[in-house]
């Protein structure tokens, strides 16, 4: 089977749907498949599948632009750029099955008529969210697939009837994400404070700065935030207003982020609404306590035992914290133990037997 990955950060940047692809990826090749990955990035070592280079322009280029209809943010300017170049690069009869979670541009790239023959069927992934699956407004009404991953049970049950879906999750890599002694050294981190851990976007819907509220609350603790935005500088002011010198900000390779997991007491997390949270995964597989929103979604992930609490009020979040870092340790293997049942390994093997079900029923028709 000849798969194809096409995603706008793929080897650029090593975001939740970036890390899903190269995983999978990496996984259908190991099973016997041809696996290409189309991004923006640069080759990389020791990948076993092939990688072709697309251009675009990063996003951050486009944060000051207009909000137009197919445009409606950075993130579609950037995919704008790549699908331009994409376009002249893709030939369908080289694959039996298309892969993105990006639209529209990519998705109506791979799904365009061809001249010669007949191109293959597409499956879109709602890494970013399953908005374009069900919506019949604008260019969303433009959307196909002939296969939809929904990375969580909400999304299957609202897509199922419509397309062909099939709930699969994101995974972990468990021989990278496992408990181990701390570093704080490494990051420079102070070794007689609580370390609170978020690993986040800086954008609204993350509220890491109700995380400074949070922990502003709790006097011997130190909030660790791993990751960038938009709103970098408004954090920055919030934390040195509200926390001071008990506030570290970091960008941090991803070879270095299980130490920095392991680095930490407890892991926080706020985001009310995305597409999974890989984050939890890893955090959870380093045997980190959870601190995070109280649902369905969640609760799915991670099982009744972590401390989900209502998040919108600051106090709520610090209790939360407290009780998380005063439970003994007794639950770390449980955590482990729950990780491993996201395996990259099981989870590429239920790609491999939903793409090849719909390569087998795109040639019977």
């Amino acid at each position: 089977m000849r798969v194809l990955f096409a995603l706008p950060g793929l080897h650029k940047i090593d975001r939740g749907a970036e890390v899903a692809f190269i995983s999978v990826a990496n996984e259908l090749a190991k099973a016997g498949c041809q696996v290409t990955l189309v991004g923006s990035g640069p080759p990389r070592r020791d990948t076993r599948y092939h990688f072709s280079h697309v251009g675009s322009i990063a996003r951050d280029y486009f944060r000051s632009f207009p909000s137009l209809p197919t445009l409606r943010d950075d993130c579609a300017y950037e995919e704008l750029t790549f699908a331009a170049d994409f376009m002249f690069r893709y030939r369908p009869s080289d694959y039996d099955v298309t892969v993105t979670c990006s639209y529209p541009f990519t998705n109506w790239i791979l799904r365009r008529p061809t001249l010669r023959g007949r191109r293959p069927p597409h499956v879109f992934v709602t890494e970013n969210g399953d908005w374009a699956a069900y919506s019949n407004d604008s260019e969303y009404r433009f959307f196909g697939c002939e296969g939809l991953v929904c990375t969580n049970h909400d999304f299957y049950e609202r897509n199922r009837g419509r397309w062909r879906a099939r709930l699969i999750p994101n995974g972990v890599d468990c021989a990278r994400f496992s408990p181990g002694p701390d570093q704080r050294s490494l990051f420079g981190l102070p070794q007689n404070q609580l370390i609170v851990l978020m690993v986040s976007a800086l954008i609204p819907s993350k509220r890491v700065d109700l995380g400074i509220e949070s922990v502003s609350q709790i006097s011997n603790a130190h909030l660790v935030v791993a990751g960038d935005g938009p709103m970098r500088k408004t954090i920055e002011a919030k934390a040195a207003q509200m926390l001071r010198d008990r506030f570290t900000l970091l960008s941090v390779p991803t070879e270095n982020m299980p130490s920095l997991y392991r680095s930490a007491d407890v892991f926080l997390h706020l985001s009310k609404e995305e597409a999974f949270g890989n984050v939890y995964l890893e955090a959870m597989a380093c045997g980190l306590p959870i601190v995070a929103h109280n649902s369905p979604h969640v609760r799915w992930i991670v099982g009744d035992e972590e401390f989900l609490v209502d998040s919108s009020h600051a106090a709520d979040i610090s209790a939360g914290l407290i009780r998380a870092v005063k439970t003994p340790l007794a639950n770390q293997q449980s955590r482990v133990n729950k990780a491993g049942l996201f395996s990259w390994t099981k989870i590429g093997a239920m790609y491999r037997e939903f793409l090849q079900e719909i390569v087998t029923e795109w040639k019977q028709h």
